[in-house]
């Protein structure tokens, strides 16, 4: 019934998800700023003085002679005649089912003719969301139809700027982003047949994912559209990798811990199996989920818009994976039960000791050689953070035709004529504004060097606010662009603003500009309340105030070492402005938080394998055994699905880096850093909770005594005696509980007391209470 409940709502939300994903996005980054920053007041004076919004769909069209020749009078006038038969014709849209009709008649604004008479624009402008896959097929259509009919008036056409360039992106890119698909499916797929020889344990896992991926769309939209919330766009693709990479961890561990409690029952009913194996993973999946949960939920408290949304949005997406790992995914292991791993068998037999258990011996033995081999690795990668700088430069971008046309206008008009920035000044208390006293500002502003143009100012309908568009001799989406205008132009409008009035500039780079001043104050906020809650919930878990810090201290050694194997590799190796300012979020939200379910899996265990009658060291060594497999397996798997990013241009710098740092958090932290401090530590990382490791002999069995002396030494496995208890010293008889000295029995050459029996005496390496 589970699988099926799972199956109806992930089938049923999948199909109404995105459609209604689709309708609570919003494109436009200036939204999502605060409105104490310049560029968002500029926007609230455009919208509440001019009825003006920003338009992302804005696409500039290059219209120029076929022949070559300069624009005339009458090669205007057709231009302005073709407009305008084109601005009556509609384009009809085909949407398939649940998905938003866009249906529109395009709007076309004539513009400038270029200096050297080479060109004339159009503005071109269509209603809706740019990531709309409906709404990208209407622009094709309007494009098309725009090329042929200016075609048939004798010339050639070039498309620039909004949904131009996402579309020509995607188009672009469609073959290597459906390459990138096909080989992380592979390779998922393929490890995963590897490792457990079953094509039926490769194929399960995606399924349940895919499953749980529709359920948590469907509930994030359905989320925002009740409560009235604006997404990203980039928040449906992140929820996909995200529950990619956590929905494909979770159920690895649930699969070697099923298959392990098959092989060392062999009798043991499935059902049973997994249901042994939900609780005993089921503690720890929850503990990881929750840090997560946590570390995005904190992105709440951000003043940045897309942080605000973004955190609760993914939050909610892996509550719901949580909800499936403990229910849809142990389901899934009771309904197939031994026939998951069909047709491989040499599962059933205990192997020989493989990689894993060498690597816990050795680890446990020589904890401080591994220990600062890790530090100084880390470290080494960790220095190339020195430095480091955030780029909001659009790398990695391919050329395309609105990259070819973008070029081509700059060439003759200043590089910011297709992507503009305005500057509005409204007055204070009722004033008016006229042109004479707005001279003094655009003089200044076409004095400002990098300002390649001002346009003579716009006033509205009651002259209390006017609008300057300003043209930058940069392209607006460069870091040159955004240091002119947070220095020189901003400082401009401050000294020459009409006496009685304010100003504000917005624009590509104004608004970037702000943004990256937003995110370096949440950054700096997030950062420190994530961690603490991630310790929080480490405590509450581990009951114990060393192990969280020791987690804590490993994922935080690991961020900065993948932060600064990124660092070193595209902004310096590659000599770039710096890393994409992006790139330390998405460190946070995948490095940071999957890299904690690694711990947190090492660590439920090794606390397990302590609680049992053996040395700590001991204890390390099997916890590395039986778990470094799991940690592996995920950690290859989530790297190879990241570094497939790397296949465009576009994503290299974040497929590179997340992977680095996902191979760190699986191959060196969760099975080298944290075993190496737990066999230094022993039983002490569970201070102030003192470790207990508890006898097998079932209910009443008395507690073994604490191994202290013996945490020193790497023994062999215990051999039980009378149910519980470690194995006897070399050359020494073991004990035999299962017969103790009866009252007739007394111990040779004493009498005992009389009508009291004597007791066992319990020997040295008994257990006893």
């Amino acid at each position: 019934m589970t699988i099926i409940v799972w199956a109806v709502f992930g089938l049923a939300l999948t199909a109404v998800g995105q459609p209604l994903m689709n309708s609570v996005t919003d494109s436009s980054t200036g939204d999502f700023l605060p409105k104490k920053y310049d560029s968002a007041a500029a926007l609230q004076i455009a919208e509440k003085k001019f009825d003006e919004k920003p338009d992302p769909n804005l696409v500039t069209v290059l219209v120029a002679r076929a022949d070559g020749a300069k624009i005339g009078q009458a090669d205007q006038r057709k231009i302005a005649d073709t407009s305008a038969a084109l601005a009556k014709k509609p384009i009809k849209a085909e949407p398939e089912q649940f998905a938003k009709d866009f249906s529109q008649t395009p709007r076309y604004t004539v513009g400038m003719v270029a200096p050297d008479g080479t060109f004339q624009l159009v503005s071109l402008s269509l209603s809706g969301n740019m990531n709309d896959v409906g709404l990208q097929d209407v622009y094709r259509d309007a494009r098309d139809l725009a090329k042929t009919d200016y075609e048939a008036a004798g010339f050639r056409v070039g498309f620039t700027g909004g949904i131009a360039n996402t579309v020509d992106n995607l188009d672009e890119e469609k073959d290597t982003e459906a390459l990138v698909g096909m080989l992380t499916m592979g390779l998922i797929v393929l490890l995963n047949v590897l490792v457990f020889r079953s094509v039926l344990a490769a194929l399960l896992p995606l399924l349940a994912v895919t499953l749980i991926g529709g359920v948590a769309t469907g509930a994030v939209a359905g989320s925002a559209k009740l409560l009235d919330i604006k997404l990203d766009p980039s928040v449906p693709s992140l929820i996909t990798v995200v529950l990619l990479g956590i929905g494909i961890d979770y159920f690895l561990f649930l699969m070697f811990r099923f298959r392990e409690e098959l092989r060392a029952n062999p009798d043991m009913d499935k059902r049973e199996a997994a249901a042994i194996t939900a609780g005993r993973v089921g503690n720890a999946i929850t503990c990881a989920a929750l840090t997560i949960v946590a570390a995005f939920a904190t992105l709440g408290i951000a003043s940045f818009g897309q942080f605000k949304v973004l955190g609760p949005a993914i939050a909610i997406s892996v509550l719901v994976a949580l909800l499936g790992s403990l229910t849809l995914m142990p389901a899934l292991l009771a309904v197939t039960g031994r026939g998951m791993f069909w047709p491989a068998r040499a599962w059933k037999k205990e192997r020989p000791a493989g990689f894993a258990a060498r690597l816990g011996e050795k680890v446990s033995a020589r904890p401080v050689r591994y220990l600062v081999g890790s530090l100084v690795l880390l470290g080494a990668l960790g220095a190339g953070a020195v430095g480091v700088k955030m780029s909001y430069d659009q790398q990695g971008q391919p050329t395309t035709n609105a990259t070819r046309t973008a070029e081509e206008i700059s060439r003759s008009l200043p590089a910011g004529v297709s992507d503009p920035h305005t500057v509005y000044v409204q007055t204070k208390a009722g004033g008016k504004l006229d042109q004479r006293s707005l001279t003094g500002l655009t003089g200044a502003l076409g004095k400002v060097e990098g300002v390649g143009q001002v346009a003579a100012p716009v006033l509205n309908p009651d002259g209390s606010a006017a609008r300057i568009d300003v043209f930058l001799a940069a392209k607006a989406d460069t870091q040159k662009a955004r240091d002119l205008i947070t220095g020189p132009v901003r400082g401009t409008i401050a000294k020459n603003t009409p006496n009685g009035a304010e100003a504000h500039i917005t624009g590509t780079a104004a608004i970037f500009a702000d943004v990256a001043t937003a995110v370096n104050k949440d950054l700096k906020l997030v950062f420190p309340v994530a961690a603490i809650l991630i310790a929080l919930i480490l405590f509450l878990l581990l009951r114990s105030l060393l192990a969280p810090l020791v987690l804590m201290l490993a994922v935080g050694l690991g961020f900065v070492a993948t932060l600064g194997a990124g660092t070193l590799v595209f902004q310096h190796m590659l000599d770039r402005p710096g890393v994409s300012f992006t790139l330390p979020l998405v460190l946070f939200l995948f490095v940071v938080a999957l890299g904690t379910d690694y711990n947190i899996l090492m660590s439920d265990r090794l606390r397990e394998e302590m609680d049992k009658p053996i040395p700590a060291r001991k204890a390390v060594a099997k916890a590395v055994e039986h778990t470094a497999p799991a940690i592996a397996t995920a950690g290859l798997v989530l790297a190879g699905s990241f570094a497939s990013l790397a296949a465009s241009p576009a994503t290299a710098e974040i497929g590179f880096a997340t992977a680095v740092g996902i191979l760190l958090s699986s191959m060196l932290l969760s099975i080298v850093l944290v075993p190496a401090i737990a066999a230094i530590l022993g039983r002490g990382l569970w201070w102030p909770r003192r470790g207990k490791a508890k006898g097998h002999g079932g209910a009443g069995t008395p507690e073994a005594y604490d191994h202290r002396d013996a945490d020193r030494t790497l023994v062999t496995e215990p051999q039980m005696v009378g149910g519980y208890g470690p194995a006897p010293y070399q050359g020494q008889q073991p004990y035999q509980a299962q017969q103790p000295y009866q009252a007739q029995q007394p111990y040779p050459g004493q009498q005992p007391y009389p009508g009291q029996p004597y007791r066992q005496q319990y020997g040295p390496d008994q257990p006893h209470g």
